[in-house]
């Protein structure tokens, strides 16, 4: 098991900005592709974002030029930073890592590994 631990969430207003932070086990974590995955009520999962593990990163349409992964190796920690947040973007916010590329499908159904999830809420 990797054990993947979500923090940062919390209810915030539209327009507002709130930081995800995803702490990992330290010994793979220099080997994993890690991500973001959401889920809001009565909707699919959907991919966020997910960075590689040479840095390269990649974003769901919706949260493209707002959104913002990072990884922090010395810390074994993934961000996700949101900016203008809308209250659409209202969901549980899910950490997940794995080893192949292609398991950063759309909804996720061949990842690794699952934080437990926190939760977003964005008020109007």
């Amino acid at each position: 098991q990797v054990p993947l631990v979500e923090s940062g969430g919390g209810l915030v207003q539209a327009g507002e900005s709130l930081r995800l932070s995803c702490a990992a086990s330290g010994s793979i974590f220099s080997l994993m592709h890690m991500g973001w995955y959401r889920q809001a009520p009565e909707k699919q999962r959907e991919l966020v974002a997910f960075i590689t593990t040479s840095g390269s990163t990649n974003y769901g349409e919706s949260v493209k030029g707002r959104f913002s992964i990072s990884r922090d190796s010395a810390k074994n920690t993934v961000f996700l930073q949101m900016n203008s947040l809308k209250t659409e973007d209202t969901a549980v916010y899910y950490c997940a890592a794995a080893r192949l590329l292609r398991q950063f499908g759309p909804k996720g159904d061949a990842m690794g590994y699952w934080g437990r999830g926190t939760l977003v809420t964005v008020s109007s």
